[in-house]
């Protein structure tokens, strides 16, 4: 196979894969733990990640677990819960991770439910916060930025059994 003139072989050893050189250290391994994941945030930061943490936990429907995947902190759906997912990988329903600038919390059942997404919104605007979202990526700096009640009652409103209909009807379409 010729791409652009080149073969396969000069073509793919020309792309943008860094290879490490050497003397050059080994890339940190990314946490597996929530408190391998903390101790990688400067104090600051930390004491953001622990109070949004709280709020989660504390409104988390039974059932989820938690868990340090690509260094963020998830809430999913046990693979012995639903194994069938599209990828193979457990099911997320929210997540936690420090970006370089800014802390994000990603709901993805606001992002699968416009009503949530709605109620969010309304929530953000009734606390007279300003919502910086994505799809499904809630960003800010500080616990202070987010409405924490609202946050609270998007989290608390899937039960564990419901998120999984949701995936399985979303799998059909």
């Amino acid at each position: 196979m010729r791409r652009y003139g080149l073969s396969y072989r000069t073509a793919k050893s020309r792309s943008s894969t860094r290879h490490r050189q050497p003397g050059e250290p080994m890339p940190a391994k990314a946490p597996s733990t929530v408190a391998a994941f903390l101790s990688t945030q400067p104090a600051s930061r930390r004491a953001e990640l622990e109070k949004i943490l709280a709020v989660v936990r504390k409104n988390l429907p039974a059932g989820y677990e938690e868990a340090v995947i690509k260094g963020m902190v998830t809430w999913q759906v046990p693979l012995e819960r639903y194994p069938d997912t599209y990828n193979g990988h457990a099911l997320w329903y929210a997540a936690l991770a420090a970006q370089k600038n800014y802390l994000s919390l990603y709901l993805m059942c606001a992002y699968g439910d416009p009503a949530l997404a709605r109620r969010l919104r309304e929530g953000f605007k009734a606390a007279g916060k300003k919502l910086d979202m994505g799809k499904s990526c809630v960003r800010f700096k500080a616990a202070d930025d987010l409405a924490l009640d609202a946050i609270a009652e998007v989290i608390a409103s899937t039960p564990l059994e419901r998120w999984i209909a949701v995936a399985k009807a979303a799998r059909r379409r």
